[in-house]
């Protein structure tokens, strides 16, 4: 049996903001699009991620002003895949670095994401994201 890669599943209409869009655009964008994290690109190049919840760490419990861009809470590691990684590679390294979702980068260009969603769906990897979700899921303990 042939391996699936990214590319058979990954979501091509990207939903992306610039590093200076602020804070409130990218959660009208979340809200509008039913998402919960967001590429920072330009030049059509992934330079961060800001998820629903940098949104609420990083900025509202601080008392942030959700006019200030993106680029001040985003997180600027980025883990990517390509469209030729395997499909079970991905959900190996989201379980790994417990995330929910991969841009898929191909000559340092964003061409899509993939998401447990994605992965989920494909019935031949629900055991695969349900074990990528199970060790995402699991809580880590409050720092004081």
């Amino acid at each position: 049996m042939q391996q699936q890669t990214v590319e058979q599943l990954m979501t091509s209409s990207i939903i992306s903001v610039s590093p200076n869009q602020s804070i409130e655009e990218a959660a009208r964008l979340m809200q509008d699009y039913n998402i919960g994290a967001i590429p920072v690109v330009e030049n059509n190049q992934v330079v961060g991620m800001v998820t629903d919840r940098d949104i609420t760490i990083r900025s509202t419990a601080d008392g942030g002003n959700e006019k200030q861009p993106v680029s001040q809470i985003m997180t600027n590691e980025v883990i990517s895949v390509t469209p030729e990684t395997q499909v079970e590679e991905a959900a190996r390294i989201m379980a790994e670095k417990q995330i929910r979702r991969l841009p898929v980068v191909e000559n340092n260009q964003i061409v899509g994401m993939i998401s447990l969603g994605d992965i989920a769906t494909d019935q031949q990897f629900d055991s695969k994201a349900e074990e990528a979700l199970s060790q995402i899921s699991t809580p880590s303990r409050p720092q004081h």
